[in-house]
């Protein structure tokens, strides 16, 4: 059996519990936490997906995260999927829902910030390679590289946001 996730409708509102496979298969909007991790210097995290992930195998993303389990709120998720994929504990700062319909299947896609300054565990499971660029060093790369399509648009609203100019505040927070 696969995960249980919360159905939702366009206005992130529940309406059923339903396995995450189903989901997918059947289009239906469901809810995925992703953060966006950044150092001191203000880089970013990047990182190519394991080859073996069912879902975008090799895409480069710039986010970390997954499925909101029932009854999780989308930071909590956040924070749970750091501390599995990175080996982290950080706090993160919700910044914006993202209603994204391209890719797999429809998501809200809830997109938080972190500073990471302790050292990365990444599970090899979900992570092949990672490295920290710098924004003029992503903005380079994000559309010639394979990047997971919502981590894209995510990354874009983020950037173009100034959201990444809070970085130095969470640090201090």
């Amino acid at each position: 059996m696969s995960e249980l996730v919360e159905h939702v409708d366009e206005h992130d509102r529940v309406l059923g519990i339903v396995e995450r496979d189903e989901a997918v298969r059947e289009n239906w909007l469901h809810r995925i936490a992703a953060t966006i991790c950044r150092d001191r210097e203000g880089r970013i995290l990047v990182l190519r997906r394991a080859e073996t992930l069912s879902r975008f195998p090799g895409y480069y993303d710039a986010m970390v995260g997954g499925a909101v389990d029932v009854g999780e709120s989308y930071e909590e998720a956040a924070v749970r999927e750091l501390a599995e994929e990175l080996g982290v504990r950080v706090p993160v700062r919700f910044l914006f829902k993202l209603l994204f319909r391209e890719g797999i299947s429809p998501i809200w896609l809830g997109v938080h910030e972190a500073v990471v300054s302790e050292t990365l565990v990444p599970d090899s499971g979900e992570i092949d390679w990672y490295d920290w660029l710098t924004v003029a060093e992503l903005r380079e790369v994000v559309d010639e590289w394979c990047f997971v399509p919502g981590g894209r648009e995510a990354l874009r609203q983020y950037l173009g946001s100034g959201f990444g100019s809070g970085a130095s505040e969470l640090a201090a927070g």
